[in-house]
């Protein structure tokens, strides 16, 4: 078998059930969705703006953690079991520290909410259904400080178990407390937030538990000593990790600034929008599966000191991003019609919907690109690139483009979503070159000094 064909197979066992763990956690918040579409439009409201607040800061917290994933990755690839479960303590504490400035930050959500201009009454209830959540969120930080660890060492099939029955649980769970069944009160909003932080729980308990029963920490977890505590240790997770959280944020309040456009122009074609933005989330999740199989892959086979290897697997995996998101496009061509009649019957915004998916097809072959080419700097242990990137191609240029197309050219919600296709495309397109000029075999061969800083 050709030396392609066996990296393909390789990505492919490690990218399938990591976006499998990623599809089914998005898939949590759609239940979520739904179910408290049903109570009443207020309540949906109330939780959707909340979730843009609880999102933003709880992901800012995880890309910090993700500063831990070269360290692991490069230490299991050259055989150091010890170095490897070191990081994954150090990134415990440092998910435990984190825990509390994101419980302020939802604490305060609707000091947040009506400081940007929302609705007294739905910024009050939003606060609500966050600070229910507040105990839940060292747990999920935990959960993916542990997830991380053994998806770093080639274990990703324990995770998708545990979201995959974590789903039924929330399910199961938000149904009876929104509701009211089996002898609960109706609690509405208050509900679905209890349901989300006992989710989270399980999903940390369930993880922990299977690791053990699994044995999946023999000879790469040692025991917790003083050494976890090490000042320069942990400045090197921070220094790989503040940039990933920064890279998040800039992506994550882009998007919330594209909605926030796509609602002055109406409630039409928010909801277009939103039905866009959603099918696109959906297919993202298979390129950010193989964008994790990448970190995975080059950090281990830069950690064995197979720099060589390690291109070619950088190079396999954004070959597969790519390809993937062009059959994704190609459907969201072919479908434009018939893809936003799955969300509504109203047909003004399936025809405006329809309009906009042939721009969300090329965009999704640039949004393919860019995440995986952010798993390859990873897993090198070069998180800063993506950062600028991200602010040079979002809020240099996608946003800006996309308000003067919308609003003083009257492009309307094609205007939107025009700049941040370019957007995308100046972020993919710089990526891909700063992999070319400074990939994994160049790392190795040029700077065998920033290898060794990130291995160590």
């Amino acid at each position: 078998m050709s030396p392609v064909r066996t990296e393909i197979r390789a990505l492919l066992a490690l990218a399938v059930p990591a976006a499998a763990t990623q599809l089914s956690t998005m898939l949590m918040g759609f239940v979520d969705t739904v179910l408290l579409g049903h109570v009443g439009v207020h309540e949906l409201a109330a939780a959707s703006i909340a979730n843009v607040w609880i999102h933003g800061t709880l992901f800012f917290a995880m890309g910090v953690i993700i500063g831990a994933d070269p360290l692991i990755a490069q230490a299991h690839g050259r055989g150091d079991g010890k170095a490897a479960g070191l990081v994954a303590q150090r990134g415990l504490v440092i998910a435990l520290a984190l825990s509390v400035p994101v419980g302020l930050c939802w604490y305060g959500t609707e000091s947040v909410l009506l400081a940007i201009g929302q609705e007294p009454e739905l910024a009050r209830d939003a606060q609500v259904f966050a600070r229910i959540q507040i105990p839940s969120i060292p747990f999920f930080l935990a959960y993916s400080t542990l997830r991380q660890y053994l998806q770093c060492r080639g274990i990703v099939r324990p995770a998708m178990w545990v979201i995959l029955f974590a789903n039924a649980v929330n399910a199961f769970g938000a149904w009876v407390l929104i509701f009211g069944h089996f002898g609960f009160p109706a609690l509405g909003l208050f509900g679905a937030g209890i349901a989300t932080s006992v989710t989270r729980g399980f999903c940390f308990f369930g993880l922990a538990w299977l690791m053990r029963y699994l044995a999946l920490t023999e000879g790469a977890w040692p025991r917790p000593s003083r050494a976890i505590f090490d000042a320069a240790d942990f400045r090197r997770i921070l220094g790989l990790g503040f940039p990933v959280a920064i890279h998040f944020s800039l992506e994550i309040w882009a998007f919330s600034g594209a909605a926030l456009m796509a609602g002055w122009l109406g409630a039409v074609p928010l909801a277009a929008h939103t039905i866009a933005l959603n099918l696109a989330s959906l297919s993202f999740m298979l390129p950010l599966g193989i964008s994790q199989g990448a970190v995975t892959r080059v950090g281990n086979l830069l950690g064995a000191h197979r720099p060589r290897d390690a291109e070619r697997a950088a190079w396999v995996a954004i070959a597969c991003g790519a390809a993937v998101m062009s059959l994704s496009g190609a459907a969201f061509l072919t479908l434009r019609h018939a893809l936003p009649q799955l969300y509504t019957a109203d047909l003004a915004v399936i025809a405006v919907a329809a309009s906009i998916l042939p721009i969300a097809a090329a965009f999704q072959v640039f949004d393919g690109t860019q995440v995986v080419c952010i798993g390859v700097l990873r897993g090198m242990g070069r998180t800063r690139p993506a950062a600028w990137f991200n602010f040079l191609g979002y809020w240099m240029l996608g946003l800006p483009i996309g308000g003067w197309l919308a609003f003083r050219m009257h492009w309307g919600l094609h205007g939107i979503w025009w700049g941040l296709c370019f957007g995308l495309f100046v972020v993919a397109s710089s990526l891909v070159l700063f992999v070319r000029a400074r990939g994994p075999a160049r790392l190795a061969v040029a700077e065998p000094a920033a290898l060794r800083s990130t291995s160590a």
